[in-house]
């Protein structure tokens, strides 16, 4: 029988039997287990692409409570490629500027986003069940247009046994047990990951000793839409941080520091959370509590996110502390990298191995994300007298002077990994912005009513800007989409593309990074540079 862990804010995709539960165990090219943020956004992008996929998810729908809700620019770039970011920032409350507090006293603020010309904004705050549910909505839209995505709820896995070519995998239901094939198998099972479990693998860092309680607070203020955090807080009882951020229906969401020896049944009843939550809005607030919880957390990450026929994405892959909004942000980054990889390998386009650069390229990004969360976490925990004089003295000259304000670290916010030096890079033969070099995420640009990002395909683009395109419309059986614009009258394009360059070519992968750029290129340079992005070498 499959357990319920937990209440449903969503009911997305209730229990159905399947006549695959009373047959011989049925091949499926891609299982995905787990249906959070990460899980459906593979899936949709799967089958967008034709990939047939099926999702296992052992409840029938999202769980409750805002969890992750700080969604950044690059993914909600990435959920505009898979059709769902216009209603992610249509519902969430959108926010740039951020304020700093050391007790009463304002540090100083920052601003995410100061330029324009960028279809996403920096951050949006959405609940994680408004996420979820609006990536599911759009898998019922893409299913209805003939995509290959099948949702199984209440589906538990509870085995699996690698068998060369595929996985078999247990599964068990409200109806009892069956059994499937998998040719690939994708963990996005979460931090405490049971397919991890099951194979053995390790899950090395960090556990800090420390304790934050969430309040999700349902009330009408007139705060300013921004994010507020303090250093050692004014309000009685908030420990050494607190934060304060605006979400959709009149939701606030607090965060209070508690330290780590605490009694969390104590801390977690009502009246102890209404006695902090006073203390920071002021007495004869109104609100209600909508959702309550308490965390520890983790920096911590596996060696490698690919075991044969296995991979692993998003916290069951590696897991950060929540300061930055990494988590699921980094999740949705690697669904990104790795669905247009599994698609090419499935269509006998790319070689097998081309999967190992997906651990190679998040393995990267997740170390990136680990370090900002662990130097993130030790500014606001000083682990020492000495450290907390440093920290505070920082927070004392960033008042004033500007210089210090970058060494102030309330959570190092989220921003895509630059894939430096990695090894589907082709050549940088272009003396151009810094910003879109080779590995780097493409920048979008506003292109008079439209922008950049729209206008890339699904696949590999040649973007050409004030140059020709080398007549080159696939390299052995990959299509290659030409874009050519021009730099005159697009300062946008010009600033973050070309430079001092006359013109431009660049060659921009499925998931949008920079696989080469030059001045001018040939059909040759092109076909190499796309030998190396799929896998296959120069030669």
């Amino acid at each position: 029988m499959v357990d319920v862990r937990y209440d449903i804010a969503f009911q997305l995709y209730p229990y159905a039997p399947v006549e695959a539960q009373t047959m011989p165990a049925q091949r499926h090219p891609v299982v995905i287990v787990g249906g959070g943020p990460i899980g459906m956004a593979l899936a949709l992008d799967l089958g967008r692409k034709g990939t047939p996929v099926l999702v296992l998810d052992d409840h029938d729908g999202v769980g409750q409570g805002s969890r992750a809700i700080c969604f950044a620019k690059r993914t909600l770039e990435i959920a505009n490629r898979l059709g769902a970011g216009q209603r992610m920032i249509d519902k969430g409350v959108v926010w740039n500027v951020g304020k700093v507090f050391h007790g009463d006293d304002r540090v100083f603020q920052f601003d995410l986003q100061p330029e324009d010309g960028h279809r996403c904004p920096a951050f949006i705050n959405l609940q994680q069940p408004y996420f979820e549910k609006f990536l599911v909505d759009e898998i019922r839209a893409a299913q209805e247009q003939g995509a290959p995505i099948e949702i199984r709820g209440r589906n538990a896995l509870t085995g699996m046994d690698q068998r060369g070519d595929h996985v078999l995998l247990d599964v068990d239901t409200p109806d009892g047990p069956y059994q499937i094939e998998a040719e690939w198998l994708i963990a996005c099972d979460g931090a405490r990951s049971p397919i991890r479990d099951m194979m053995g693998l390790s899950f090395d860092g960090r556990v800090f000793e420390d304790n934050f309680l969430i309040a999700d607070v349902h009330m009408t203020a007139d705060f300013p839409t921004e994010r507020w955090f303090w250093f050692e807080p004014p309000f009685k009882d908030a420990g050494q941080s607190a934060l304060l951020h605006k979400q959709p229906d009149d939701i606030w969401r607090i965060d209070f520091q508690l330290g780590w020896d605490i009694d969390r049944e104590k801390e977690l009843h009502p009246d102890n959370i209404r006695a902090r939550v006073d203390a920071m809005l002021g007495e004869g607030a109104e609100y209600t509590l909508e959702w309550t919880s308490i965390y520890t957390f983790q920096c911590r990450r596996m060696q490698e996110f690919r075991h044969d026929r296995v991979i692993f994405a998003g916290d069951s892959a590696h897991q950060v502390s929540p300061f930055g909004a990494r988590g699921a942000n980094s999740g949705v980054q690697d669904a990104d990298n790795l669905a247009w990889k599994l698609d090419y390998v499935l269509r006998g386009l790319a070689p097998e191995t081309l999967l190992d650069s997906y651990s190679e390229e998040r393995a990267v990004a997740a170390d990136e994300n680990i370090l900002n969360s662990t130097r993130a976490t030790d500014f606001l925990t000083p682990k020492s007298e000495i450290s907390k004089v440093f920290r505070n003295a920082v927070l004392e000259l960033a008042r004033d002077h500007a210089f210090a304000r970058p060494l102030v670290n309330s959570g190092r916010l989220s921003v895509p990994c630059v894939y430096d030096g990695l090894s589907l890079n082709g050549p940088d033969m272009l003396d151009g912005p810094a910003r879109t070099r080779v590995g780097a995420p493409a920048v979008d640009a506003k292109l008079g009513d439209a922008y950049l990002l729209d206008r890339l395909s699904d696949g590999f683009t040649l973007l050409c800007i004030d140059t020709a395109a080398p007549d080159l419309d696939n390299v052995e059986g990959v299509p290659i989409a030409h874009l050519e614009l021009t730099g005159k009258g697009s300062p946008y394009l010009t600033e973050r593309y070309l430079g001092d360059a006359d013109s431009a070519v660049y060659l921009i992968r499925p998931d949008q990074h920079i696989v080469a750029r030059w001045a001018t290129a040939t059909a040759d340079d092109v076909t190499a540079a796309m030998r190396t992005a799929l896998g296959k070498g120069t030669a």
